[in-house]
C-alpha cells in the first residue's frame, strides 16, 4: 500500500489544549521487584510528550501494560511507568486511579498547561481491544485533541489506537513519524541493492511479507525456522526440524515466483543440527539436504553465514525481521549473531524489524551500529507485508483534501458472495492508490464486505442510518450497530432518502448527530433537482440544506465529515453536469462552511461531486479546485470502471 502522509503533533493547535496521547508503555517488570528492567519505550516516547509540555499543552497519557484478564490487576498497574516518566521529564506525573472513571474524569478536568496526566492501564476495559466506540467515546471526551506515538500498537484496532481518531482531530507523535519515514521511505525509495532478512519459526507467519518483498527487494535471505518448510518444498529431508508441511506448497510457489520475477531467493546451505530443543544439546554442522531423523536445524551453519554475509556485505539498503537461528541460547546463537555483525559493517541503511530482531541486536551489542530499530514487532511486521495500519490509517491527512472516491452500491451486491466477489475483483486495482477509498455496501453484506476489505485501503460505508440508539423503529439500522461492526463511513441524506422517504434537513442533521457520536464518519449529502436549478433556486437550496445538516455541529467535529453535492437532474437522467457547474457549486458550498465557521476548515473539509460519475468522466472532474473526489453509483458496481476513478 502507498503510504500517505499524516499530520504530524506540530500540525496541530495544542497550547491550552487537553490532549490525549496513546504511548506504548508496555515496558517489561521484574517479577519479583516489579520495577522497570527496560525502559527504552518509555524514552522513545520522550520527544513527543515533551514538545507538548514545552508548548503549553494538557497531557493524558495512554497505555497498557502485559495482558491483564480481568479487570484491575496491581501487578499490570501503570505506577512504575508513571514513576519513571517522572523522573525522566523531572516533573510530576500525575496517575488516575482508573481510565474512564470519576478519578480520571476529575484529574484532566483539573489539569493545568504543562501538567502530565497518566491514565491507568486501558487493558483493565475489555472493551479497549474491542474497540468499542462507546468506549472510545468516553475516553475522547477527556481531551480536545489526539495524538498516536504508539507504532508497537499500530497494527492493532483498538480503542485507544484506532477508536480515538473517530472522535478527535488527530496526529501522529514523533516515534509513529520516525517509524513512517525510515521504513516508508526504505520499501518506496530503496537504495539499490536492497537486500531483506526473514527469519523466526514460520513460513505461515512471513507469507505477506515475502510476496510484498518480491515486488521490491534484490534478494530475499531465508533463515530460521522457516527455512526447513522451505527445504522440503525442494524435497530434502529436514528430520525432527520445524516444518509446516501444509504450507509446502506454498513455498514451492514463492520460490517459483522469485525466480520468475528475478529476485534472488538465498536458502541456508548448511545448518547446525542437535539432537534435543536444549541449550547444551549435543550439536553439530551438517549440509542442510540431510539432516538425519531425530535431529533438528537450530541454527545456520558456517558456509551459510559466509554466503548470507557476502551478500549483506554488497547491499545500501538491509531490512531484517527474524533472527536466523534459536539466539536465546548461546550455543545457537552463532549465525544470528553474524548476520548482525554483518549488518552492523555494512554501508546499508539498516533497519531492524522490531520483536525478537531487535532483542536479538540489543542482546549482542550492535543496536548502536545499525540505522534504525523498528519500536513494533508485529507492527513493523504487517508495515513491510504492505498492509493498513489501523492505528495509523485514521489518523487525519498531512495535505487535507485528499481524493475520496466513495462507491454507493445502493441496493444491488447484496449478498456476501457479490460482496466479496466484486471487492477481491477491486483490492489489487487499488492497491497503490493515493486516494481514499469505501464502499457503501446493502446492510446484508456489512460483515461480508468488512472481512474482504481488512488491513487494505478500501474503507466500508453503510447507506444510511436512523438518529436513535435503539428503539421501536422497523427496520432501521443503529448507528451504535454500525460502529460496533467496523463501519467507517456513513452515507446520509442521499437524494433518494429524501426523495422517497421524506428525510428532511432536519432528520439528515439529527442523523449526521448521531453517526459522530458513536464515531461514525459521516457523508452528507445535497443536491438540487431540474426544477430547482432551472428556476435559479441551486444556491439558496443548497445552502439551506448545509445550514440544516450542520446545526449545532463544533468545529472540531469537520475533520470527521464529507460533503457530497449530487445534483438530482444530473444522476440517472442522461444529463450530466459540466466540470465547470459542478465546481460552481462546490466552490459555493465550501464558501457557505466558511460562512458558517472559518476558512480554514472550509479549505480542509472534503466535497465530493455525486452526480453519474465515471471512469471517463472523473479526471476531469477531480481536477477542479473545490471537487475533492466523487459518490459514484453505477460505475462502482464495476472492479474496472471504479478503479481508474479511484486512480483519476
Amino acid at each position: 500500500m502507498v503510504m500517505v502522509p499524516k499530520k504530524n503533533v506540530e500540525d496541530l493547535a495544542v497550547s491550552g489544549k487537553k490532549v490525549i496521547v496513546r504511548v506504548d508503555f508496555n515496558v517489561p517488570l521484574d517479577k519479583k521487584t516489579g520495577e522497570i528492567t527496560d525502559d527504552k519505550r518509555i524514552k522513545g516516547a520522550l520527544p513527543t510528550i515533551k514538545y507538548l509540555v514545552e508548548n503549553n499543552a494538557k497531557v493524558i497519557l495512554v497505555s497498557h501494560l502485559g495482558r491483564p484478564k480481568n479487570g484491575p490487576e496491581a501487578a499490570f498497574s501503570m505506577k512504575p511507568a508513571a514513576v519513571r516518566l517522572s523522573e525522566l521529564l523531572d516533573r510530576p506525573v500525575v496517575l488516575a486511579s482508573d481510565v474512564i472513571g470519576e478519578d480520571a474524569v476529575a484529574k484532566a478536568a483539573a489539569l493545568k498547561d504543562g501538567e502530565v496526566l497518566m491514565l491507568e492501564n486501558v487493558r483493565f476495559h475489555k472493551e479497549e481491544t474491542k474497540n468499542d466506540p462507546s468506549f472510545a467515546a468516553k475516553l475522547a471526551s477527556l481531551a480536545d485533541l489526539y495524538v498516536n506515538d504508539a507504532f508497537g500498537t499500530a497494527h492493532r484496532a483498538h480503542a485507544s489506537t484506532a477508536g480515538l481518531a473517530n472522535f478527535l482531530p488527530s496526529a501522529s507523535g514523533y516515534l509513529i513519524q520516525k517509524e513512517l519515514e525510515i521504513m516508508g521511505k526504505a520499501l518506496s525509495e530503496p537504495a539499490r541493492p536492497f537486500v531483506a532478512i526473514l527469519g523466526g519459526a514460520k513460513v505461515s507467519d512471513k507469507i505477506g511479507v515475502i510476496e510484498n518483498l518480491l515486488d521490491k527487494a534484490d534478494a530475499i535471505i531465508i533463515g530460521g525456522g522457516m527455512a526447513y518448510t522451505f527445504d522440503a518444498a525442494k524435497g530434502y529431508s529436514v528430520g525432527a526440524s520445524i516444518c509446516e508441511t501444509d504450507k509446502i506448497d506454498l513455498a514451492k510457489e514463492l520460490m517459483a515466483k522469485a525466480e520468475a520475477k528475478g529476485v534472488k531467493l538465498l536458502l541456508p546451505v548448511d545448518n547446525v543440527v542437535a539432537n534435543a530443543f536444549a541449550a547444551d544439546a549435543d550439536s553439530k554442522v551438517v549440509s542442510c539436504d540431510c539432516i538425519e531423523d531425530g535431529w533438528m536445524g537450530l541454527d545456520i551453519g558456517p558456509k551459510t553465514i559466509d554466503i548470507f554475509s557476502e551478500t549483506i556485505k554488497t547491499a545500501k539498503t538491509v531490512i531484517w525481521n527474524g533472527p536466523a537461528g534459536v539466539f536465546e541460547f548461546e550455543k545457537f546463537a552463532v549465525g544470528t549473531r553474524a548476520v548482525a555483525k554483518a549488518i552492523a559493517e555494512s554501508d546499508a541503511i539498516s533497519i531492524i524489524g522490531g520483536g525478537d530482531s531487535a532483542a536479538a541486536v540489543e542482546i549482542l551489542g550492535f543496536a548502536d551500529q545499525v540505522t534504525h530499530i523498528s519500536t513494533g514487532g508485529g507492527a513493523s511486521l504487517e508495515f513491510i507485508e504492505g498492509k493498513v495500519l489501523p492505528g495509523i490509517d485514521g489518523l487525519e491527512d498531512k495535505v487535507p483534501c485528499r481524493t475520496f472516491a466513495a462507491g454507493n452500491w445502493k441496493m444491488n451486491c447484496g449478498t456476501p458472495d457479490e460482496a466479496t466477489k466484486l471487492i477481491e475483483a477491486l483490492k489489487p486495482l487499488v492497491k497503490e492508490a493515493t486516494s481514499k477509498i469505501a464502499v457503501g455496501v446493502p446492510f446484508t453484506a456489512i460483515p461480508a464486505a468488512l472481512e474482504a476489505t481488512a488491513y487494505t485501503n478500501i474503507k466500508v460505508a453503510a447507506q444510511n442510518c436512523h438518529f436513535n440508539d435503539k428503539g421501536a423503529f422497523t427496520g432501521e439500522i443503529s448507528p451504535v450497530w454500525l460502529a460496533k461492526m467496523g463501519v467507517t463511513y456513513v452515507i446520509l441524506g442521499h437524494s433518494e432518502r429524501r426523495e422517497y422517504f421524506a428525510e428532511t434537513d432536519e432528520t439528515v442533521n439529527k442523523k449526521v448527530k448521531a453517526a459522530l457520536a458513536v464515531g461514525l464518519k459521516p457523508i452528507i449529502c445535497c443536491g438540487e433537482s431540474l426544477e430547482q436549478r432551472e428556476s435559479g433556486q441551486t444556491f439558496d437550496w443548497v445552502k439551506g440544506q448545509i445550514e440544516g445538516a450542520f446545526a449545532g455541529i463544533p468545529e472540531n467535529k469537520l475533520c470527521q465529515i464529507t460533503i457530497a453535492y449530487e445534483p438530482i437532474w444530473a444522476i440517472g437522467t442522461g444529463k450530466v453536469a459540466s466540470d465547470e457547474q459542478a465546481e460552481e457549486v462546490c466552490a459555493f458550498i465550501r464558501g457557505v462552511i466558511a460562512g458558517l465557521y472559518n476558512q480554514a476548515v472550509a479549505d480542509a473539509i472534503t466535497i465530493q461531486y455525486g452526480g453519474s460519475v465515471g471512469a471517463g468522466t472523473a479526471q476531469g472532474l477531480f481536477s477542479q479546485a473545490n471537487i475533492n473526489g466523487g459518490l459514484v453509483g453505477g460505475a462502482s458496481l464495476k472492479a474496472d470502471d471504479f478503479s481508474k476513478i479511484c486512480l483519476a
